[in-house]
């Protein structure tokens, strides 16, 4: 029987406090920024109703990332953003009055000077990097953790970008990545916060939010009354949760940050609700590289921490399941690729609506055949071999 732990939280109804980062005035801004980039265009929102009606639900609704920038992940928005507000500042210019096509312009290279943007990443945020670097005529460094897929570091180093392997864990990448920023003078663009560093992480959060209000946009009024966000260092659920809690206040959806249980730090941190940040350390084999984080965003978790409704730690079947189900989908349902961190919503969902052992989580959840659930597909097959070895598995 495969593993699957939860934590609940008491619902804040009035919500308030830390928003500002995330709120959709702010998110219209960035998407605006995104909007300006050539090959820019909304991900799709797809309605899987054939699913719904299988596990019970009246409607499941994807945000599939797998298209973001021909990038196959959603990473590079964050990354664009923060970057270009780091070559506003040597601009002396406010975001406002730029766009991403004219920090491209040489004029712009030349006012800012030669910069190097340094990153850890198990491949989504630093192919991101790497892409947003070139075409702003900079340059990018990108540390990856032992045992990233090599195909992710090959994508790295196809957007220009010196990219190596370290025998790390993430965690150890990031501390890597910021030393090599302080000795050489680089810039640091790390999707994580920690005391004197906020700036960056902040603008990465925001960046991430033109998903969010892509979603409201294509919803066409409707809402979604559960919401699954899966988390590494939770920037990604910290801005998707802090967007919508902004808009929709007590009316948000009921909403739960999923983990695996190699790497579940922010599960960890909300049940021992003691104040703290809790950590996790060493090796984090879990198929769902890209969440393999040991250590909470501080930023993030200013949202998790008040406005998640529960926090989830699983095993990687759950990921492997949803994967397959979203691979080769019910009758009449479209196709989504979705890699090992992106599918695993689908998989905590079907296994709460499924098992019996989950019955009582199911209730507590308030799922069923009124619940309409929103997911988020963040990748594609950014490990086409391991993507295609699950699909081929009964």
């Amino acid at each position: 029987m495969e593993t699957l732990d939860y934590v609940l939280r008491q619902r804040v109804e009035k919500p308030g406090e830390g928003l500002a980062l995330t709120n959709p005035e702010r998110a219209c801004a960035v998407r605006h920024f995104h909007a300006g980039i050539s090959n820019y265009e909304p991900t799709p929102l797809v309605s899987l109703s054939g699913l719904a009606t299988h596990l019970g639900v009246k409607r499941i609704w994807v945000k599939d990332e797998s298209a973001r920038f021909g990038l196959n992940a959603f990473k590079a928005l964050g990354g664009s953003w923060a970057m270009a507000n780091v070559i506003a500042q040597k601009l002396g210019e406010p975001m406002e009055k730029l766009s991403f096509s004219a920090l491209c312009e040489p004029s712009a290279k030349r006012a800012a000077g030669e910069l190097t943007f340094v990153t850890a990443t198990d491949g989504n945020h630093g192919r991101g990097v790497a892409w947003a670097a070139r075409l702003l005529g900079q340059r990018a460094v990108v540390y990856l953790p032992k045992g990233s897929a090599a195909e992710r570091l090959e994508h790295i180093r196809a957007q220009g970008a010196q990219a190596e392997m370290t025998d790390l864990n993430y965690d150890g990448a990031v501390r890597f990545a910021s030393r090599m920023a302080e000795q050489h003078g680089w810039i640091l663009v790390q999707d994580t916060a920690w005391p004197g560093y906020k700036r960056i992480p902040g603008w990465i959060m925001q960046g991430y939010t033109t998903m969010a209000d892509e979603i409201v946009e294509q919803l066409s009024g409707e809402r979604p009354t559960h919401l699954f966000l899966q988390a590494g260092v939770g920037s990604f659920a910290g801005a998707m949760l802090g967007y919508f809690t902004s808009l929709w206040g007590e009316a948000r959806p009921m909403t739960w940050i999923l983990e695996p249980e190699q790497a579940n730090c922010n599960y960890l941190t909300a049940k021992a609700d003691d104040g703290s940040i809790h950590t996790v350390s060493g090796p984090m084999n879990s198929v769902m590289a890209g969440l393999c984080c040991g250590e909470p965003c501080t930023l993030s978790w200013e949202i998790l921490g008040r406005y998640a409704d529960g926090f989830i730690s699983c095993a990687d079947a759950y990921s492997t399941r949803g994967m397959q189900m979203l691979g080769r989908p019910a009758e009449g349902d479209p196709v989504i690729v979705s890699g090992e961190s992106g599918a695993v919503g689908a998989g905590v969902l079907a296994g709460i609506c499924q098992e019996e052992r989950l019955v009582s989580l199911k209730e507590r959840m308030e799922l069923g055949p009124d619940s309409s659930v929103l997911l988020i597909s963040t990748e594609g097959d950014t490990d086409q071999s391991n993507y295609r070895r699950v699909l081929a598995e009964e």
